[in-house]
């Protein structure tokens, strides 16, 4: 595909649908007065971090999102004696000092 020259200008003017073109391979070189001073060029995929690789793929549709984890209600407590706890952990540490 070859380069698109556009000025700044009319770059400011037309943003949004030359981000489009970028977006669907294109590149633009922006000039001013005629001079070539920059260019806009869609980025390597590869060079994307993991997790926009993975959106990107599943707006795609190559890929499913991973379904959202279900969260389990946590069970009430098993009801104990007053103290019984305590007592417990004091005996376990008396027969840790022996």
């Amino acid at each position: 595909m070859q380069p698109i020259t556009v000025g700044v200008r009319d770059a400011k003017i037309n943003l949004s649908k030359l981000l489009k073109m970028v977006r669907n391979g294109s590149e633009i070189i922006l000039t001013d007065r005629g001079q070539p001073i920059g260019k806009i060029v869609p980025i390597n995929t590869e060079s994307l971090p993991l997790n926009a690789r993975i959106k990107r793929l599943e707006e795609q549709g190559a890929i499913e999102p991973r379904p959202r984890k279900v969260h389990k209600k946590i069970p009430s407590p098993i009801p104990v004696l007053d103290g019984i706890a305590q007592r417990f952990l004091q005996e376990d540490r008396e027969d840790a000092k022996t």
